[in-house]
């Protein structure tokens, strides 16, 4: 079978450690900076700005409540404070006379420690006004906290609907993209951005939007409390500040490239995984187990230093925060300690401060907590948004031609030239015709582009130059879904889905009636060993359709072909996975599904194509013979060699060149 595997040479999947069976090339990495794709990620939630705007007001509200709680408990402890002081000095003075008289007894400390604290002298603890400030900071909590539970639920709708468009973004991607993007990326890899980068996407959305805005707007509610409670507390606590973004900056620069090779290594172990999964048998035939856990041992050690890495860079971001914030406590404990001695602040101003700095410390502490996790989304990000930039196939004509309905479905290459690589022609300056009801056999070397001429029937791939037209329009001015709707095929790699049999077949039409259904398993002979299945049409073919056998699948996508009666019909190889006898009965199907039709046939086998009306004989993508069977084999010429080659009794040995 030809095709781009056969015309490219050898390929390696992307950097050492690729599989045992090759693979295609991975697309160069061209990574992107943080800040750029983070704006990105971001912009995304762009469509919800009205949720958006309404998490930040309930954040902002609920922070509010939070960082005016110990301001109130500070007045609580004053409160009892001055209780517990008032009621040991003399009643019927004054808190003035109080003092004036410890500083004329020498007790200047205690003077200035009771000059400080608002007291009535023989007064103790009044709890009447303790009741309500205690109250309304319980109030305060408990609107805090629903406030914080209603944004955190808007804010999941917000995540999960953004992923939810993304998720639809990219499997629309996938459907425009064209099949040489396919060539070019491993399905593992492909599978891995579309699964585990989507995922990791929307959990470390989830998992920081609330935490990061929730914590920057307590880093700025806690500063403004924190400069009227005290300014000069305040300004020893914003040291923390420089440090955190010196040491979030300098720990985050090394982890995020150390995140973005941990999830390309997760996408290349992916698809290494599948590749040998998928070719387990071959795997197990040849002996190659002991190589193919070498490559995976190599690239899953890989994975595995890049994620500890990762994650343990990132990680040191939390103790760092924790350690500089432990010593900011030390530092305010200490001066705040004095100045409540001096009389210049309040022991509950104090205990309010100290509160404030670790709620101030402790945001900041989160927030490089989040460095990690957002690192880590926003490389999986860079990679979605790498398949989401992929070159995408040249978008259809508009307005589009359309052949008549009822045409006949002549088929015509007009000067067609094509190569997969720039430097490396394949096919130049073809020219046939196939007419109504012909069958057209194409037979010839492997790498010859034999399904390369398939590939550019259907649209696969655009010309380089000439053109083919169907019905006398140039395919290229067609839509593709009007293109393959008149065009049935039948590959020599069968693809079913997991479902029925039945649904199965009606993947060609549909629309299609029970009894279309089952006349197009009669003429196929699917119905012959459906029977003998359990449940009959309703047998559930899993992912890899293990439960029926490999000719067998063959017989269902001939049928699914059957269903659809297209204009015109391309059979690659289409009966080499089942028996000769079998292949008979179908070949003579077959004959009366091209009827009527043009009919391309892929063959290696020759002996399925001698009833054909004309066959081409191609060499390097070029057609050096064509005829039919009969005139071809008095030719004498490169059909007859391969002819001989297939029949004889000794196959003669090819010339040294």
């Amino acid at each position: 079978m030809s095709g781009p595997g056969a015309t490219r040479g050898p390929v390696r999947r992307g950097g050492p450690g690729g599989g045992p069976f090759g693979g295609a090339q991975l697309p160069a990495e061209k990574s992107m900076t943080f800040g750029p794709s983070a704006l990105r990620l971001l912009r995304r939630l762009a469509p919800h700005r009205g949720p958006v705007l309404a998490v930040v007001l309930l954040g902002a509200i609920s922070v509010v409540f939070t960082v005016v709680g110990p301001w109130l408990l500070g007045q609580g402890t004053n409160l009892i404070f001055a209780g517990a002081i008032g009621q040991t000095l003399p009643a019927g003075s004054t808190k003035e006379e109080v003092v004036e008289g410890l500083r004329v007894s020498g007790q200047s400390a205690q003077a200035d420690l009771i000059s400080g604290i608002d007291l009535v002298p023989g007064q103790h603890i009044d709890f009447n006004a303790l009741a309500v400030v205690l109250g309304t900071v319980l109030v305060l909590y408990v609107l805090a906290s629903v406030f914080s539970w209603v944004q955190g639920r808007l804010l999941n709708t917000v995540v999960q609907r953004t992923t939810f468009t993304l998720r639809e973004e990219v499997e629309a991607k996938i459907n425009r993209l064209p099949l040489s993007y396919f060539d070019k990326m491993p399905r593992g890899e492909l599978l891995s951005r579309v699964t585990n980068d989507m995922d990791n996407v929307a959990q470390s959305l989830q998992q920081t939007l609330s935490q990061l805005l929730t914590s920057l707007l307590t880093v700025v509610g806690i500063l403004v409390m924190m400069f009227i409670t005290s300014p000069l507390l305040a300004v020893i606590s914003l040291v923390t500040i420089p440090l955190t973004v010196v040491i979030t900056a300098l720990i985050a620069k090394r982890s995020q490239k150390l995140f973005v090779t941990q999830w390309k290594a997760t996408g290349e172990l992916n698809a290494q995984v599948e590749e040998n999964f998928t070719g387990h048998a071959l795997v197990k035939v040849f002996g190659r187990q002991r190589e193919t856990e070498a490559a995976f041992s190599a690239k899953n050690d890989e994975l595995y230093r890049a994620s500890f890495g990762a994650q343990f860079v990132s990680g040191i971001i939390m103790p760092a925060m924790m350690f500089v914030g432990n010593l900011v406590y030390v530092v305010i404990a200490v001066v705040g300690g004095l100045q409540v001695a001096s009389g210049a602040l309040s022991i509950g101003a104090v205990q309010a401060f100290i509160q404030y700095s670790r709620q101030f410390t402790q945001p900041l502490t989160q927030l490089g907590s989040m460095v990690n996790l957002l690192q880590s989304g926003v490389a999986s990000a860079e990679r979605v948004f790498e398949l989401l930039d992929a070159e995408e196939q040249t978008p259809d004509a508009a307005p589009a031609e359309t052949p008549p309905a009822d045409g006949p479905g002549r088929l015509r290459f007009e000067g067609v030239s094509f190569r997969y690589v720039a430097d490396r022609p394949l096919i130049d300056d073809l020219s046939l015709t196939a007419e109504p009801g012909q069958t057209v056999a194409i037979v010839g070397p492997t790498g010859a582009g034999k399904s390369t001429l398939v590939n550019l029937i259907m649209r696969f791939y655009e010309l380089d130059a000439g053109r083919i037209t169907l019905d006398g329009v140039d395919i290229a001015r067609m839509t593709r879904h009007d293109l393959r709707s008149r065009t049935g095929m039948v590959l020599q790699d069968t693809w079913l889905f997991g479902g029925t049999i039945r649904d199965n077949i009606a993947y060609g039409r549909p629309d299609a009636t029970e009894e279309e259904i089952l006349a197009a398993a009669r003429a196929t002979y699917v119905d012959r060993f459906v029977h003998s299945l359990p449940d009959g049409y309703d047998t559930v073919l899993d992912d890899e359709a293990s439960n029926v056998s490999a000719g067998e699948k063959q017989l269902l996508t001939i049928a699914r072909a059957f269903l659809a009666e297209p204009s015109v019909l391309i059979l690659d190889e289409a009966t080499s996975s089942v028996d000769t006898r079998t292949e008979q009965l179908v070949q003579k199907a077959m004959s009366a599904l091209r009827a009527d039709r043009t009919s391309f046939v892929i063959a290696h086998r020759l002996s399925t194509i001698r009833d054909a009306d004309l066959i081409l004989v191609m060499e390097s993508g070029s057609i050096v013979e064509q005829g039919s069977h009969a005139e071809l084999l008095a030719a004498g010429g490169a059909y007859a060699a391969l002819y001989a080659a297939q029949f004889a009794d000794a196959a003669p040995e090819p010339e040294a060149r």
